[in-house]
């Protein structure tokens, strides 16, 4: 019997195949259940709907479109990490991380402005350091993905009168 990645073999009488069967039910599919109610991956869907309003791929590159948004350095680059996943995953870029470079020409931010939001996002988790053969690169991670997501969907309601 196998169920999603659990696969499991019995042998016996009858009576005892069912008895480990029902065990094996009564065990395993409710914590697998539960392991995936708690699990978080964000697909390429996931994160297009996200994020739709704020980037898009380019030809030029993953890109922040902001459109007229006032939007913080730190969200700026959050975004620009976010673009650059989704870039990836849609296989139009070979990575989801991104040099202090590569940001800067991305953005438009000072590199010096860069590498400051880039510690502080590190030291809390949002953002992940990864070497690489070209020095230092960053990507967003998955806790940063989803405050990024709440807290752009705060900024997108109407301001009720």
């Amino acid at each position: 019997m196998s169920y999603n990645d659990a696969k499991v073999e019995f042998s016996g009488s009858p009576e005892v195949v069912m008895r480990s069967l029902h065990e094996f039910v009564s065990k395993v599919i409710p914590n697998m259940d539960l392991a995936r109610i708690i699990s978080v991956n964000y697909s390429l869907n996931d994160l297009i709907q996200m994020f739709k309003e704020y980037v898009r791929v380019t030809p030029e590159g993953p890109r922040v479109w902001t459109q007229e948004k006032k939007l913080s350095d730190r969200d700026v680059i959050l975004l620009q990490l976010v673009a650059t996943r989704i870039a990836s995953l849609s296989g139009k870029a070979q990575s989801d991380a991104m040099g202090v470079g590569e940001i800067e020409a991305a953005t438009g931010l000072y590199p010096k402005t860069i590498s400051s939001r880039l510690s502080e996002l590190t030291k809390t988790a949002l953002v992940e350091r990864v070497d690489s053969e070209q020095g230092g690169k960053y990507r967003i991670t998955t806790v940063g993905t989803n405050r990024l997501g709440e807290q752009l969907s705060k900024k997108l309601r109407p301001v009720s009168p």
